[in-house]
């Protein structure tokens, strides 16, 4: 039997953080050095105790593996309580929320809601991969929009050409971002709901770091800008925020008839989450101030140690308030894909390549904040003997 896959197929190519792991493994095995891996996002803390216990309680009555079929009324009255104390926004927790199942399912599926092939979606470069495979789904066109450092990688509306403009759909933005961890501003979202207005587009800001920020004052919700409701959503997800991310839940809050959208969409796609998983994310949401500070003390730390680290020995680091990354310029002649596999050959070190984010991510690295300080020590030492 001929096995042909489709033509969309073409558009998505391997992910090149499997060719460094298995690259990665190949190493360890020819030069004895044990892995540090920063590549990959995924929390290593795991989730607070009552967390566990919920999780570990709920999973034994038999009652809880039925359908949910979507999210639980407990679910989405969590989620409304959480945005009104931590960001002084009112949700509707009828009509203003909707559940997804991991904030990487909701983004994917999100432009086909509400985008048509040809459509634009204007989005950045460098910027998180589901983001295109959301808009190649859709069969729309991508606008990158490049952050650039002089600009603090905040993304340039002004910039983005009135054709373009006139034909987008959908915006993406990312805050503190992943890979490029820029801080917003109410004043810029400000910005973000004018220009959303002006040309009719629809906004969608993925919140998913909002919980990591390494001052006093957290991000601000896009949400709380005026006016944001009217143009927008906003994502976020309890993976990072409550070392949840093997559960895979996550939800999408804001305009109300853009949810009724999704809603319909998901009815055709999937069904509800385990129960026991939405009734610990109520708890998590409900006691969000005690699990996340000590995350934040502790991710706090581990980027002092890796940003001092990295410009004493000559690299540049994106200056950050927050997020859960390093978004760094080393200071070698190489393109970013072959700087990667070399520091794993001579370091023992995964990163990922600037590129795998968009072409503006040439020269830089990300480096994930998953290790604890003396792994993040040692990782340090062992750059100082790259030899290039």
């Amino acid at each position: 039997m001929k096995i042909i896959p489709s033509q969309k197929m073409s558009q998505f190519e391997p992910a090149i953080f499997t060719s460094l792991k298995v690259f990665a493994k190949q190493q360890e095995k020819i030069n004895g050095l044990s892995l540090i891996d920063l590549s990959l996002g995924s929390p290593d803390i795991p989730p607070h105790d009552i967390l566990l216990k919920s999780m570990s309680d709920l999973s034994k009555q038999s009652s809880s593996y039925g359908y949910t079929l979507n999210g639980s009324p407990e679910f989405y009255e969590a989620v409304a309580r959480y945005y009104a104390r931590v960001n002084k926004v009112d949700l509707n927790p009828e009509t203003e929320i909707v559940q997804t199942i991991g904030s990487q399912e909701g983004l994917v599926h999100l432009p086909i809601a509400f985008c048509d092939p040809g459509d634009y979606v204007l989005t950045t470069n460098p910027g998180y991969v589901a983001y295109a495979a959301g808009i190649t789904l859709a069969g729309a066109i991508p606008y990158y929009i490049p952050l650039e450092e002089e600009r603090g990688f905040l993304p340039n509306l002004k910039a983005i050409p009135e054709d373009v403009a006139h034909k987008a759909k959908l915006l993406i933005l990312n805050m503190p971002g992943n890979p490029v961890p820029m801080a917003p501003s109410l004043n810029y979202f400000d910005e973000v709901v004018a220009f959303a207005k002006k040309y009719n587009i629809i906004v969608l800001h993925d919140a998913a770091y909002s919980e990591f920020y390494f001052t006093g004052d957290a991000p601000i919700s896009f949400l709380a800008a005026p006016g944001a409701k009217d143009v927008g959503l906003e994502i976020n997800s309890l993976s990072k925020s409550f070392s949840l991310a093997g559960a895979r839940v996550a939800y999408i809050a804001g305009n109300a008839e853009m949810i009724a959208i999704i809603k319909q969409l998901k009815s055709n796609l999937d069904f509800g989450i385990f129960d026991p998983i939405q009734l610990t994310a109520v708890l998590a949401l409900d006691n969000a101030e005690v699990i996340t500070s000590s995350l934040r003390e502790t991710f706090s730390k581990r980027h002092t140690t890796l940003l001092t680290g990295l410009k004493e020995l000559g690299w540049t680091v994106a200056p950050s308030k927050g997020g859960m990354f390093v978004w760094a310029k080393y200071p070698y002649k190489l393109n970013s894909v072959d700087f990667a596999f070399k520091t794993i050959e001579q370091c023992g070190i995964l990163m990922v390549p600037g590129t795998a984010f968009g072409s503006e991510g040439e020269g830089y690295v990300r480096l994930a904040l998953v290790q604890n300080i003396e792994t993040l020590k040692e990782a340090i030492k062992r750059l100082e003997s790259l030899s290039l």
